[in-house]
C-alpha cells in the first residue's frame, strides 16, 4: 500500500511539473511574440511571470538566450531604465555571451546618462553579435548557417557602426538608434533563419532528398 502511495505521489509531482514547464514555455512564447510586435507591457508581464517560476529558462537552440535579457530589453523599451540594467547586469553574469544583452546595457546606460560607458558596451555587444554570425554562418556553412544573415543586412550594419564608433567623434543619437535597430532584426532572424531553413527542408523532401538542421 505504501509502494503505491508513493508511486502515485510521485506520478502527481511529474504530471505537475510536467504542466508548469509548459505554461512558462508558453508564457515565455506569448511574451517574446508580444515584443517582437512591439506590445512591450504586455511582453513585460510575461517576461516577469516566467522569470519569477524559473530565471534559468532559456529560449533557441543555435543562438541561446536567457529569460533575464527579454525581461531586460522589455524594461528597456517600456523606459524602466533603472530596473533594465540591473537586470540586463544579472543576465550577461548568468552568462558572458549573453550579446544582445550587452547591447541593450550599452542602450540603457546611454539613454540613462552613461554615455562613455553604455557606447563601450553598445560595441562589445555588436561586435559579439557579429561574431555569432560570421561563425554560424562558417562552421555550419552546408546546413542551417547558410540561413542566417544570408545578405549580410545585420553584419553590414554592425561593421558601419563600429567604424563609425572608431572615429573621435560622432552623433551618439544615431549609434542609439542604429543599435536598436539591430537589436531588433537579430531577434527577427531567429525566427527568419529557423522558417527558410524549414521551407528548404520541405522543397527537399518533396523531391526526395535530406538535409541538416539545427542542433
Amino acid at each position: 500500500m505504501r509502494n503505491k502511495l508513493t508511486l502515485a505521489a510521485l506520478l502527481l509531482a511529474l504530471a505537475t511539473t510536467g504542466c508548469a514547464s509548459l505554461q512558462i514555455s508558453s508564457d515565455f512564447q506569448a511574451g517574446r511574440n508580444a515584443l517582437i510586435t512591439g506590445k512591450n507591457e504586455v511582453a513585460l508581464s510575461y517576461f516577469q511571470s516566467v522569470a519569477e517560476k524559473d530565471p534559468s529558462y532559456r529560449h533557441g537552440t543555435a543562438y541561446r538566450q536567457g529569460v533575464l535579457s527579454y525581461l531586460g530589453r522589455a524594461e528597456y523599451n517600456v523606459g524602466r531604465l533603472p530596473q533594465a540594467q540591473k537586470t540586463l547586469e544579472r543576465a550577461i553574469a548568468a552568462n558572458r555571451d549573453e550579446d544582445l544583452a550587452r547591447l541593450y546595457l550599452g542602450l540603457t546606460l546611454a539613454r540613462s546618462g552613461d554615455r562613455q560607458r553604455g557606447i563601450g558596451e553598445i560595441e562589445n555587444g555588436m561586435k559579439g553579435i557579429h561574431g555569432f554570425l560570421e561563425y554560424i554562418t562558417e562552421a555550419h556553412r552546408f546546413s542551417f548557417g547558410r540561413f542566417w544573415d544570408p545578405a549580410r543586412s545585420i553584419r553590414s550594419a554592425i561593421q558601419s557602426d563600429l567604424a563609425v564608433i572608431s572615429g573621435r567623434e560622432f552623433d551618439v543619437e544615431r549609434i542609439i538608434a542604429s543599435a536598436e535597430a539591430i537589436g531588433k532584426q537579430m531577434e527577427e532572424e531567429v525566427d527568419r533563419a529557423r522558417q527558410d531553413e524549414t521551407r528548404e527542408h520541405s522543397r527537399q523532401n518533396d523531391g526526395g532528398q535530406g538535409g541538416g538542421s539545427q542542433p
